[in-house]
């Protein structure tokens, strides 16, 4: 049986709603106060499949390459190709089928193997090589020209012809549970002459995801469409930090600097591009039809669900301030990729993208601060009574997200912050 068929079961107990059944398999990076060197594991249910423990007692072994799974991060295991992805996410199914005893029936493996996910700490599960931020959702791009452009052509002439993005900051790219420390910058209100230096006072976050690739592009070369797919190892939540009004200062001529540079939040699963494939779609129409090496056939966007909480310091419990779907992205992952190497761009492995901010068409569904509360003019109510415009220090940003399957549902487990006051 295929990994991602929706009649497997494994011996493992999994709720229907957890976001780790046998058919995602999303591999991350672990210790444990027990054994504190870093290792590979793969979330299943409530629990974390030691790769390394089953690589040592000989049920997985990995292309020739002893110990791939006793490092602290993915990059080695994804230099090595697709087929070894596929190869390796089969065997790892097969091991947790429900009608395979070579698991199942060890039960010494078995208290080695699989570690509850409550005793684990989780780390960056990628060494991260470089980091692209792009501005791929029309709904965005949208809301925030009619915000600070144009009402009546919010879009930029450039927007509907090309992937807009910028390189960012691998260095402050942060696993979830990392606090985040408010950014100091030089602020400029249009009211003032000259600037000052000091905290951010519009502080936001961005619903993205993460593209991890797998696979390096020689520099000089282009992409066409099935290599740039075939090199994207899987996906991960991102939240894209962003310091609105240092970034009003700063972005022309050269756009984002120091307003992005501070922290970047990743889950620290990554859910393959595999156990994504019964979940394609094809995106919006584009209008103009892109320039031909942009142009797609495949269905390369995903119907994936994603959620954004707040819980501030007053709250019992979070709040749900956003509901949106990826399927909603004008420009692909693939498509960016592709645009990316055009120029004759390298891409390394690990290298990781950011879609951009994820709004759909209700304001239920937009991706940021900036748009729930229309640049400040209209606060977002909170559950607990409270306002906000922007984020406050003690606040704490949780994000979601999930692709629902027959019976089963493929999840991102949840990247999460918290804003510590400014230094």
């Amino acid at each position: 049986m295929h990994p991602n068929d929706p009649k497997l079961r494994s011996f493992i107990e999994i709720d229907p709603s957890s976001d780790f059944p046998i058919q995602n398999l999303p591999y991350g990076v672990f210790f444990t106060p027990e054994k504190p060197l870093p290792r590979t594991g793969v979330a299943i249910g409530d629990y974390v499949l030691d790769l390394w423990e089953l690589e040592q007692d000989g049920l997985l072994s990995v292309a020739d390459q002893p110990g791939v799974f006793a490092v602290g991060a993915l990059n080695h295991f994804m230099s090595l190709g697709p087929k070894v992805w596929s190869q390796t996410r089969a065997r790892i199914s097969e091991l947790l089928r429900h009608d395979n005893a070579e698991l199942r029936d060890n039960k010494k493996l078995r208290e080695l193997a699989l570690v509850p996910q409550k005793f684990v700490q989780m780390q960056m599960p990628i060494a991260v090589q470089g980091f692209t931020d792009f501005y791929s959702s029309k709904e965005h791009a949208t809301n925030v020209g009619t915000m600070f452009r144009d009402k009546t052509n919010p879009l930029l002439p450039n927007w509907l012809h090309i992937p807009i993005g910028y390189n960012g900051r691998a260095s402050t790219v942060v696993v979830s549970g990392t606090p985040i420390r408010r950014p100091r910058g030089q602020l400029k209100p249009p009211t003032v002459e000259l600037p000052t230096f000091g905290p951010c006072k519009r502080l936001d976050f961005e619903l993205e995801m993460g593209v991890v690739i797998g696979q390096a592009s020689a520099m000089g070369e282009m992409l066409t469409e099935q290599q740039a797919d075939a090199m994207i190892f899987g996906f991960t939540l991102l939240n894209d930090w962003s310091a609105r009004d240092i970034q009003q200062w700063e972005y022309v001529p050269l756009g984002p600097f120091q307003a992005k540079a501070f922290g970047t939040s990743i889950s620290p699963w990554i859910v393959t591009r595999e156990a994504l494939e019964p979940f394609r779609v094809h995106g919006p129409a584009q209008d103009p039809t892109p320039l031909p090496y942009l142009q797609q056939k495949g269905a390369n966007n995903y119907d994936m669900q994603l959620a954004v909480d707040i819980k501030t310091e007053k709250m019992n419990k979070p709040g749900t301030i956003c509901r949106t779907n990826f399927r909603n992205m004008y420009w692909s992952s693939v498509q960016q990729l592709v645009h990316h190497a055009s120029s004759g761009c390298a891409m390394n492995v690990g290298d990781l993208l950011g879609s951009g901010t994820i709004s759909g068409p209700e304001k239920s569904e937009r991706g940021s601060m900036l748009e729930l509360s229309w640049n400040g003019t209209e606060p977002l109510a909170l559950e607990s009574g409270e306002r906000r415009s922007f984020l406050e220090d003690g606040d704490s940003l949780t994000m979601r997200g999930w692709c629902q399957g027959n019976g089963y549902r493929i999840g991102f487990g949840e990247v999460e912050g918290t804003i510590l006051p400014s230094v």
